[in-house]
C-alpha cells in the first residue's frame, strides 16, 4: 500500500473528524511532508480536503469517490476480498479475467466508476457511465459443474437484492435470470463468464460482474433504455458513500451465500423475490417469440414453464419478457 493510500485509509476511518498532519506522520511512520505531498496528491484527484490551523486534515463527508479505503471500511469480510478501485475501464468482467488467466487467486474484486464497453447478457452493451452507478467483477473459483455455473448468477440476485434494501430501502424484485428491478424498472445486470475444463467438466474460474444504477446519469438515459432502465434513486439526493456501503453490502451477502452454494437453501429466497412466476410470458429467441405461462423455479434455476399448446419444460438460459395483457 502506498503513503497516499494509507493516508487515505486514516482519513476514510475517520471521515468527518480532523486528524493532525503530526498524529498522522506517527501513526503511519512517515515524515509530515510525506503526509503532506499525499494530501495534495489526494486533492489533485478531487478528493474534499478540510486542512485547518492547529486541528489537523479532515475528509470531508460529501466526497463521493469510491476507492478501496472506502469500500474496506464497510466490509465485514475483508480477509477474503482483495480490491483493486479503477476510474475507468473497458470492462471490469475483461480487467479480471485477464487477472484470472494468469492465476490470480479467488477474492479477486475490481471495481470501477465507469465503464466503457460493459457487457450484458446475449452479447449486448451494458450501459456504464461514470459518477452514477457501481460496477463490480468478482473472480471465482468453484468447485461446480459448468450445468451449475447458473446458481452463481442466481446467487448473485439474492445478494444484490439484498444489499439494495439493507443500504437504501428500496424494495426490489427478481425477474429470472439476472436482473434486478425497482419501482417496475431494471436498476441492475448480472454477468457471470466462466472457463471451463473440458477434461474433468468443472469449472477453472468465474468472473461475476453485476451493474447497479444508483443514480440517473447526466443527462438521462439513452432513448433505447428509458422504458426499461431506472436508477436506484431515480433525481432523488442519497449520501455520498452509498456507492461504498453498498459495493461492502453485495459482496458480503453473496460470500455469504457462496459459502454454502451447494445446498441451494437461497433459491427459496430467490423464488420468492422474483415476479415472473404466475406470469405470461415471451420466449424470445433470435426468430421467434413462444408464449408462455411460468410455474415456477426449480432448485437448479431452471424457469418451468408451460407453452401455449400445453408441453411443460425448464430452461436454463435465454430471454424472456413479460406479456402485457390487452386492455
Amino acid at each position: 500500500m502506498s503513503t497516499k493510500q494509507k493516508v487515505l485509509q486514516v482519513l476514510e476511518n475517520r471521515k468527518g473528524d480532523h486528524i493532525s498532519g503530526e498524529e498522522l506522520a506517527k501513526a503511519l511512520g512517515i515524515s509530515r511532508n510525506s503526509v503532506w505531498k499525499a494530501i495534495n496528491s489526494l486533492r489533485s484527484e478531487g478528493y474534499k480536503l478540510e486542512a485547518v490551523p492547529n486541528r489537523g486534515y479532515c475528509l470531508l463527508e460529501d466526497n463521493d469517490i469510491i476507492s478501496e479505503q472506502s469500500v474496506h471500511k464497510h466490509l465485514k469480510n475483508d480477509d477474503f476480498f482483495r480490491l483493486t478501485v479503477m476510474e475507468r475501464v473497458d470492462s471490469t468482467n475483461s480487467v479480471l479475467k485477464q487477472l484470472a488467466e494468469r492465476g490470480e487467486q479467488e477474492g479477486c474484486v475490481v471495481i470501477a466508476n465507469e465503464q466503457t464497453s460493459g457487457k450484458g447478457r446475449m452479447g449486448r452493451s451494458f450501459y456504464s457511465p461514470p459518477g452514477s452507478g457501481v460496477y463490480i467483477s468478482l473472480l471465482l473459483r468453484p468447485k461446480l459443474s459448468a450445468a451449475d455455473s447458473l446458481l452463481i448468477t442466481t446467487a448473485a440476485a439474492v445478494a444484490v437484492s439484498r444489499a439494495i434494501e439493507d443500504i437504501t430501502g428500496r424494495k426490489t424484485a427478481i425477474k429470472w435470470v439476472n436482473d434486478i428491478y425497482c419501482g417496475g424498472k431494471k436498476v441492475c445486470g448480472i454477468l457471470t463468464e466462466a472457463s471451463v475444463d473440458f477434461e474433468s467438466g468443472t469449472l477453472s474460474y468465474a468472473v461475476l460482474g453485476i451493474g447497479i444504477n444508483i443514480a440517473d446519469p447526466d443527462g438521462g438515459f439513452p432513448k433505447e433504455l428509458e422504458h426499461i432502465a431506472t436508477s436506484i434513486y431515480a433525481g432523488e439526493p442519497y449520501s455520498s458513500e452509498i456507492r461504498s456501503k453498498l459495493s461492502a453490502s453485495v459482496l458480503d451477502n453473496f460470500l455469504e451465500i457462496y459459502i454454502q452454494l451447494h445446498t441451494k437453501s437461497f433459491m427459496n429466497e430467490y423464488r420468492k423475490r422474483s415476479f415472473v412466476i404466475g406470469k405470461e410470458i415471451y420466449i424470445i429467441s433470435p426468430n421467434a417469440r413462444e408464449e408462455a405461462l411460468v410455474l415456477g423455479i426449480d432448485d437448479d434455476a431452471r424457469l418451468i414453464v408451460k407453452t401455449s399448446d400445453g408441453e411443460i419444460k425448464t430452461l436454463s438460459s435465454g430471454e424472456i419478457s413479460i406479456r402485457e395483457k390487452k386492455a
